[in-house]
């Protein structure tokens, strides 16, 4: 017969379990302080980097994703930062510039889109009114994404509404769409249509009819869409906001 394990060699593998136990615990802390210094290294770089290029980052809009997705990859965000070393330097200005100009533009077609205007749109509008220099006009869909963002201190008054692969709208009224509100727009931007009628509703999203007339009817109340009864047969609505996103598409 095998004899049985005795307390003292229990206790013996006890030891040597919480020996290699502590021993893993030391090389993770050894792991993740190297890891720390490295992180502070990078950061450091990334800090003289942004230094010695910024007005690059500023006017070129390729170097400036570029420059973001390496903050990203450490955890730095220098739009959101309102002190120290990112504050001094003063590359969240631009952005800070093109919120301000998001909102202008929002609330001055807003009477006649009823809140929400495709990004292409804005993008268009936005470069019209920054003037003509090349630098005004190196804004990309990624600035007017990052911009937006700050746009957030506003509550759900201000949001980004993704209607389709590589396409947004941006809401500038207060209150959420509702998700078949959300799949008409979607519909509109794949379908490169700016009007849509109930029938078609129906046929493409497969609703029913009750469906279809409720969310066309509150997206009429709310602006966002204008009733067109000149047709013979059904009345067709036609999307504002969708005019620039059918057009360029």
């Amino acid at each position: 017969m095998r004899r049985r394990a005795g307390v003292g060699a229990i206790q013996k593998q006890k030891l040597e379990q919480e020996k290699y136990k502590d021993k893993g615990t030391v090389i993770q802390e050894n792991q993740f302080e190297q890891m720390t210094k490295q992180m502070e290294v990078f950061r450091g770089n990334l800090e003289e980097f942004a230094t010695k290029y910024k007005n690059e980052i500023k006017k070129n809009s390729q170097f400036r994703r570029q420059f973001q997705e390496m903050c990203s990859s450490i955890g730095v965000d220098p739009l959101a930062s309102g002190k120290g070393f990112w504050s001094v330097l003063g590359i969240g200005d631009f952005y800070y510039e093109l919120a301000v100009q998001i909102v202008e533009v929002c609330m001055a077609t807003s009477y006649k889109n009823g809140g929400i205007i495709g990004l292409d749109e804005l993008r268009d509008r936005l470069i019209k009114a920054r003037g003509r220099n090349i630098q005004h006009q190196d804004i990309t869909v990624d600035d007017l994404l990052s911009a937006a963002k700050k746009l957030k201190i506003f509550g759900n008054g201000f949001c980004i509404i993704p209607v389709g692969k590589g396409q947004y709208m941006v809401q500038s009224v207060p209150g959420e769409l509702s998700m078949d509100q959300t799949a008409v727009l979607k519909l509109l931007s794949s379908s490169g249509s700016p009007c849509v009628s109930l029938s078609s509703l129906k046929q493409q999203l497969k609703w029913e009819e009750t469906r279809a007339v409720n969310v066309i009817s509150q997206m009429v109340i709310e602006g966002l869409c204008w009733v067109d009864s000149q047709n013979d047969g059904e009345f067709s609505y036609w999307f504002p906001s969708m005019f620039n996103e059918c057009i360029t598409s």
